[in-house]
């Protein structure tokens, strides 16, 4: 399956995993529902193939996903459909190509919402490739931070994420 895929519309949409604030029941989830910043259709959980080191880092307490692959865990997260409105506002929101890249991944699908759509290549097991945003520019104490496989913001770690100091 490709990333981005053509609609009736002329309009692409992107396959794209998120990882961190911007998943369901976290601090920046209402941004991906809403309307005026474009189109993003849930479409099932899904982890990295590959290992990775997810950090929570900054005065903020923001997850980073380094671009590191064989070191970490395989990341767990959501897989969504979004316009290309969307994709535009989330390369802004995530401040790419300065503080985060929008590169292809290999995702591994856990969960699929929609099983009739295209059962050979959407059932739990099979992979597809997604935008992931990461990054590539980290301090080097990051690594030594510890290495989560799936984010939450209010989890036991008691770093909360807190948008009013992510500048």
């Amino acid at each position: 399956m490709d990333v981005s895929l053509p609609t009736t519309t002329g309009q692409k949409m992107h396959n794209i995993f998120l990882y961190g604030t911007l998943k369901k029941g976290q601090p920046n989830y209402h941004k991906m529902t809403d309307p005026k910043l474009g189109k993003a259709v849930f479409q099932g959980t899904g982890q990295t193939v590959d290992k990775y080191p997810l950090v929570i880092a900054e005065k903020a307490n923001i997850p980073f996903l380094l671009n590191i692959p064989g070191i970490g865990h395989h990341i767990v997260g959501e897989i969504y459909l979004v316009d290309d409105q969307m994709l535009q506002f989330l390369d802004g929101f995530e401040c790419c190509p300065d503080m985060y890249q929008r590169t292809v991944k290999r995702i591994e699908i856990l969960n699929w919402k929609d099983r009739d759509e295209s059962p050979e290549e959407r059932t739990a097991g099979a992979t597809m490739e997604c935008f992931v945003y990461s990054t590539t520019s980290y301090r080097p104490e990051w690594l030594s931070l510890p290495h989560l496989d799936c984010y939450d913001s209010f989890g036991t770690h008691g770093l909360c994420y807190d948008h009013h100091l992510d500048t």
